[in-house]
């Protein structure tokens, strides 16, 4: 929402002379700020935890998915990154391949890309065949008996070139997923919060009848004020629960957090930053795509 937003700093100064607490105690921002949250997401992700940074926002998610389907493998497309963490390292293709390499729970899937990829915008069923090199990816995985425990994804791949997934998609690959008792995440930490200007969170392009069983969120929830925060189903979350060993974390959703985390859903509201990203986004690519036309070099506009 930009940088030193007043609406931003005035929310975390006043809460700040007040009181900020660690998340043992009770306080309404915690609850305010969920609800406000749920209203932009489907229904049926209905239950937030909330951390400190989109690294451990991913982590948690990790363990939510391990936990709740017991299995332990995990799909990813290639060149990911997906946090810092040494967990997120080992599914980041974009990282591990410069460090010690894949790990043997580590599966990687081509990027959807129909512009570089290997089904192209001449192929007839680009969305099919790449959603098939997942089917290929877990059945070669039962073949060895490893199970998959989620597909962990970006929303709108953006270290591997802000590479827009074909519509169709993620439908067609949650249900492979599933079907092999996987889950499906769904990392908004680049991309969510309007950024796509159409739709709130980026995964949404792919049809209102897509619904991710994880939403990861970091960078842009608090304006560059360390909040994040994960998403998910009362099912995943019931069965994280039943192992009697709560999720804590000290400042995760602390007063101030919350009250910053509000402050932001108000100001994308109040500047109708998301119709602003529409309209800015439509006018840059209309002159790109001109550009295009005129200069062979130019390949593809993103």
């Amino acid at each position: 929402v930009g940088h030193c937003h007043p609406d931003i700093v005035k929310a975390a100064h006043e809460q700040n002379q007040l009181l900020n607490t660690n998340s043992r105690y009770l306080h309404d921002n915690l609850v305010d700020y969920a609800e406000r949250l749920s209203k932009t997401l489907p229904e049926k992700l209905c239950t937030f935890y909330f951390l400190n940074s989109g690294s451990e926002a991913n982590d948690l998610a990790l363990r939510l998915a391990r936990q709740y389907t017991k299995h332990e493998d995990v799909i990813v497309l290639d060149h990911a990154y997906h946090g810092h963490l040494t967990s997120l390292i080992d599914i980041s293709p974009y990282k591990f391949r410069n460090l010690e390499g894949q790990k043997e729970w580590v599966h990687v899937a081509p990027v959807p890309d129909t512009y570089r990829g290997i089904y192209r915008e001449d192929h007839e069923d680009s969305v099919t065949a790449y959603a098939n090199e997942v089917k290929h990816i877990i059945e070669q995985a039962h073949e060895r008996g490893r199970k998959i425990a989620a597909f962990f994804v970006e929303s709108l791949p953006s270290v591997g070139g802000q590479v827009i997934p074909p519509a169709g998609y993620f439908q067609k690959v949650a249900e492979h997923v599933h079907k092999a008792g996987g889950i499906f995440i769904a990392d908004e930490i680049q991309v969510g919060f309007g950024r796509v200007g159409k739709h709130f969170w980026a995964f949404q392009l792919q049809g209102e009848d897509f619904i991710p069983d994880i939403v990861t969120m970091g960078k842009p929830i608090g304006n560059g004020h360390p909040i994040a925060c994960v998403a998910t189903t009362k099912e995943v979350a019931e069965a994280f629960a039943a192992t009697g060993v709560e999720y804590f974390n000290t400042f995760g959703g602390n007063p101030v957090s919350c009250a910053v985390g509000l402050a932001v859903l108000d100001v994308i509201e109040k500047e109708h930053l998301q119709a602003h990203a529409t309209e800015v986004g439509n006018f840059l690519m209309n002159l790109l795509n001109q550009q295009k036309i005129k200069h062979p070099i130019i390949g593809d506009v993103r």
